[in-house]
């Protein structure tokens, strides 16, 4: 078609149509889009904290193309202990309701996928909320140390320094203030109060007054910020004025097994305050009877909710004491008399009378039972007139007897001599006493067996305890085919060496001069210094030495057994060989150094002792009822009615003559001193002139020169640190800078006067 007849036609088209008309057939309309909805939770994340605030979710139905219906939403998918509140929803298009998502305390950390379906008819749209539940953060806090956690402080001394530090936990960084609650009377703390920046330690000082008493206390420091606070406990313990830390205790007797006589831990006296204007008597302990018995020591004892240093004092009326042993105050007493019972008589004898009842140094174990236990022996006759011997075991900080004391001392040993039975000896408790210190060694109280005088029958008894069952483990008699040979040694005790080898000095009595291997025989033992030791279960005599003149010797009574024994430390010869040495005397006036190793046993048919290590004849001017103490290779005797002598031992030899002695002379039974010094230096030796019937006199003198006395009881004016009249075989006790001596009615107090 032309050009122009197109245009032309179009033209027309339009026309018809703006007029009505059409060139077609009438067209439908499509229908319209069904009511519908949607459903939207806000926001589309939660985190929940276990045993936290709950979150709300937003949840709305969004109509659509004229949607009207109600839309209820149901809520799945939470993790347990999870709850969603409430737990469904009816809602109404475009109005938005909460739901609050909880996680209890007990829920499980970590995430979930909740969904939230909403249905209204036949249409339902779901949404989700990715929901993570967690650990709540803890909150900011502090706690509170010190350090020491344990405190030990003197009355009237130093004080002690306690850091006290507070810790910040979780971004804390308030401060914290501290106070201190539980100080006992008469401590202090400078400052009393704290303020803690945290990180940073501060120091409070806890200082005694002179006036304090001893306790042992918890003291609690509590720092408070806020609503918080934490608390931190101090053990205190507060120790009398003068006790020191070095304060050893004295648990038997001479200080130790080697009976040395040494305590090289005394800090308090020394050579240049000890003298009549500083030194002098404090106090006297009374008792009810004569104190034979060395009373013995232990620091920082708790009786009746108090800390005490305590001293313990037998009695020859069976009795026990405890006393405080700084202000003197008694703690406890007890009596070990059976039900009807009475003290021994003294036997027609006077060495211990009127009454016999605890005669030997009790000995102390601070580790057995609950609260430690000393061990004493007590003789007592019964209604029926028969004799007992029993030990007893008693609690240190009450008195009362533990389980199973006490226990009945009964013995048989093979043998025919005295007050034997059909090839037995047998242990008559009347005809003894237990004048020798306890020993303990190795688990087992050794006990030895005097005579009333030379009352016999009688034979030498040593025998062991159990000191845990109290059940007899060793019975030796040490003439069992003779007579006499008792165990005295004027009070000392058997000694022991670290490898339970038992010491002892024996009295006159049947000694065998007829030999096996050197062995006497029939197994007597008279008048020697004897080595025991257990073999193959059994206490037996493992070595010994005896005088050559040993058989009239103890026809004369002139007994070696009089004196106690004293175990040297290592000493070395010129050529360095050490040796191990025992030192003894007694009633002939001679000192013999024995080889522990080998005593040398019986020179026969000689006339010398040449089978002693050492003998040392004429250096003692009289016999020895005494024992030696032994301080800076030096060895201090005193003998009857002789000066008090040092001897030094160079070489592991015994000088032949005194390097230094006293200026007075001492009578019968002589003198035992005690030495006090701080490891070597100021050394004081302390010795008695004590009688029976006479004053008593306390003397202290310079270690190095015993012609230096320091200080003597009878020197101050008006009869100041007099304390009665004397007792046999007693020697000093020196320990925590105070000196106790026993006497016939208790035991006097010796130390630094207070200051004027």
């Amino acid at each position: 078609m032309p050009k122009n007849a197109r245009l032309a036609c179009s033209i027309l088209c339009l026309i018809l149509t703006a007029c009505g008309g059409s060139s077609k057939s009438t067209q439908t309309s499509p229908p319209a889009p069904a009511a519908d909805f949607s459903l939207t939770a806000s926001p589309a994340t939660a985190a929940l904290v276990l045993g936290g605030a709950g979150q709300a979710i937003s949840v709305n139905a969004v109509a659509a193309n004229g949607f009207t219906g109600t839309v209820v939403v149901a809520i799945s998918g939470l993790p347990t202990g999870v709850t969603a509140s409430p737990a469904t929803l009816s809602l109404t298009p475009g109005t938005a309701q909460n739901v609050t998502l909880t996680a209890g305390a007990t829920a499980v950390a970590g995430t979930a996928t909740i969904t939230l379906s909403g249905v209204s008819g036949t249409l339902g749209h779901s949404a989700t909320v990715a929901l993570t539940v967690s650990v709540p953060a803890p909150p900011a806090a502090f706690s509170l140390s010190i350090t020491p956690t344990e405190s030990t402080i003197t009355a009237g001394a130093a004080g002690s320094s306690i850091s006290v530090l507070a810790t910040a936990a979780n971004g804390f960084t308030s401060s914290v203030a501290v106070a201190i609650t539980g100080l006992p009377s008469g401590v202090t703390a400078n400052p009393a109060t704290l303020t803690l920046v945290p990180g940073t330690a501060q120091n409070i000082t806890l200082t005694a007054a002179a006036t304090a008493a001893a306790s042992a206390s918890t003291v609690t420091f509590t720092g408070t910020s806020g609503i918080l606070t934490s608390a931190a406990p101090l053990n205190l313990t507060v120790l009398a004025a003068g006790t020191t830390a070095t304060t050893p205790d004295v648990t038997t007797y001479h200080y130790d097994n080697a009976r040395d006589g040494l305590n090289a831990q005394e800090s308090i006296l020394t050579l240049a305050n000890v003298n009549s204007t500083q030194f002098g008597k404090l106090g006297f302990d009374t008792v009810d009877g004569k104190v034979d018995a060395e009373p013995l020591y232990l620091g920082g004892v708790t009786i009746g909710g108090a800390l005490h240093n305590v001293l313990y004092i037998a009695t020859e009326n069976d009795s026990v004491y405890a006393f405080d042993a700084d202000s003197g105050t008694q703690l406890w007493k007890i009596s070990v008399l059976g039900s009807g019972e009475a003290t021994s008589d003294d036997h027609g004898c006077g060495q211990i009378t009127p009454q016999i009842g605890i005669t030997s140094t009790p000995v102390i174990d601070r580790k057995l039972g609950t609260n430690g236990t000393i061990f004493v022996v007590g003789m007592s006759k019964d209604g029926t007139g028969a004799y007992h011997q029993r030990l007893h075991a008693l609690d240190i900080t009450t008195g009362a007897e533990i389980g199973g004391s006490p226990t009945e001392i009964t013995a048989t040993y093979p043998g025919t001599g005295a007050n034997s039975t059909n090839g037995n000896v047998v242990f008559n408790p009347a005809q003894y006493a237990e004048r020798a210190a306890l020993l303990l060694s190795q688990g087992n109280i050794y006990l030895g067996w005097t005579s009333h005088c030379d009352v016999s029958p009688y034979t030498g008894w040593v025998m062991a305890y159990s000191e845990s069952t109290l059940q007899q483990t060793q019975v030796l008699n040490v003439t069992p085919n003779g007579s006499e040979g008792s165990i005295w040694m004027s009070g000392d005790g058997m000694a022991a060496d670290s490898n339970n080898n038992i010491y002892l000095l024996d009295a006159n009595g049947t000694f065998d001069t007829t030999f096996t291997n050197g062995i006497p025989v029939n197994g007597d033992y008279g008048n020697g210094m004897l080595k025991l030791s257990i073999t193959n279960g059994k206490l037996g005599v493992a070595d010994y030495f005896e005088t050559f003149n040993t058989v009239s010797e103890s026809a004369d009574d002139t007994d070696l057994g009089s004196g106690g024994e004293l175990l040297l430390p290592d000493v070395a010869d010129a050529a360095g060989v050490v040796h191990h040495l025992i030192v003894g005397a007694g009633k002939d006036g001679n000192i013999y150094l024995g080889n522990r190793d080998d005593l040398g046993q019986f020179n026969l048919n000689v006339s010398t002792d040449s089978n002693i290590y050492q003998e040392v004849t004429g250096a003692l001017s009289g016999g020895v009822f005494s024992s030696p103490a032994f301080f800076n290779n030096t060895l201090y005797y005193g003998a009857v009615d002789d000066s008090l002598k040092a001897f030094p031992v160079t070489n592991a030899r015994l000088a032949a003559m005194a390097s230094s002695q006293s200026a007075i002379t001492f009578p019968y039974p002589g003198t035992t001193p005690g030495i006090s010094a701080n490891g070597t230096q100021n050394g004081i030796v302390w010795a008695l002139e004590s009688s029976l019937t006479s004053a008593c006199v306390l003397h202290a003198y310079d270690a190095t020169n015993l012609a230096h006395e320091l200080y003597n009881s009878g020197q101050a004016a008006n009869a100041r640190d007099s304390f009665g009249n004397g007792n046999k075989f007693i020697t000093p006790l020196i320990v925590n800078g105070k000196v106790y001596v026993a006497t016939q009615t208790g035991v006097a107090v010796f130390g630094l006067l207070p200051a004027s």
